[in-house]
């Protein structure tokens, strides 16, 4: 399933063509995806101005005039591809359709803010995305949200939130991190990249980082810093090209050149000064990467 950073990569891909664009037409090709389509999907879209595309955890959210925000998942396969019949849009997202257009589930036919027009095509093999209508005012108390703990790329993620979340806690440092209702939008990647910089092992219980009454230590304060480089990092590159993921103008991630322990089993550690070798072990039935010397 795709990261944080593959949806916000995706995100920023998304956003040229459709921020400030009209919305002309929907193609809905298939009458559900994971979930079905809400009733009135079609209707309620055409027409409609996107005021603004956001991300919440791995979630893409793309906010219209009528006050709906229309709410995206990836799923495990899902992929959009932007097609544009001017050069007023940025080349890097006008390209040659997917091969698979029989798995091209929904098309939103846009007038962009900058003239031309313009298609936003979702693509999902494996169907296991969704889409759906919210109003925007009821967002947050909505069920997938609801829940739903702070963004690690926000402000609130520093030492002392660390602490304050992990206090008592007797799960595994790498359970915490992936517990959706204390951090939102961590996944197995970037969490094992994270561990390693931080010198942390996955199997140390998360309680044992904090600092009493919330107070900030220094392996919070560092392993916060850690978590948002890595993220920023992938950003940047693009994301991780894992199986079905690429970006929104077809072209692929590449911090996976850059991973220091996941995937990288039997490998020697990449950490100045240490002999270790990276290890696999399964955690919550997902494999965790780590160096037994170093992370402790």
């Amino acid at each position: 399933m795709p990261e944080l950073p593959e949806v916000e990569t995706v995100r920023r891909g998304l956003a040229p063509a459709m921020e400030g664009a009209q919305i002309q037409k929907v193609d809905q090709n298939r009458p559900d995806l994971r979930f079905p389509f809400p009733e009135d999907f079609v209707s309620r879209l055409e027409g409609q101005i996107v005021t603004g595309l956001s991300r919440r955890s791995k979630y893409l959210l793309a906010d219209l005039g009528s006050a709906d925000v229309l709410v995206m998942h990836l799923g495990m396969s899902g992929s959009f591809r932007v097609e544009a019949d001017t050069d007023t849009m940025p080349g890097a997202f006008v390209h040659k359709k997917s091969k698979n257009e029989r798995h091209d589930h929904v098309a939103f036919h846009l007038n962009p803010k900058k003239g031309g027009t313009a298609r936003v095509i979702y693509n999902d093999p494996r169907r296991f995305g969704f889409m759906t209508l919210i109003p925007r005012a009821e967002l947050a108390a909505h069920p997938l949200f609801a829940s739903m703990g702070i963004e690690p790329l926000g402000n609130e993620l520093d030492g002392t939130t660390l602490s304050r979340l992990f206090e008592g806690k007797k799960s595994p440092l790498k359970a915490a991190l992936l517990n959706q209702k204390l951090i939102a939008g961590l996944g197995n990647i970037y969490v094992c990249e994270a561990l390693w910089r931080s010198g942390l092992s996955p199997k140390r219980l998360a309680g044992t980082i904090a600092g009493k009454n919330g107070r900030a230590t220094s392996k919070t304060t560092d392993l916060a810093r850690h978590i948002r480089e890595t993220l920023t990092e992938a950003i940047e590159a693009g994301g991780s090209s894992l199986r079905d993921h690429t970006q929104a103008d077809g072209s692929l991630g590449y911090f996976q050149h850059r991973f220091a322990v996941y995937d990288q089993e039997g490998e020697p550690c990449r950490k100045d000064g240490c002999s270790g070798t990276v290890s696999r072990i399964v955690q919550s039935n997902r494999s965790t990467f780590y160096c037994p010397v170093c992370q402790r």
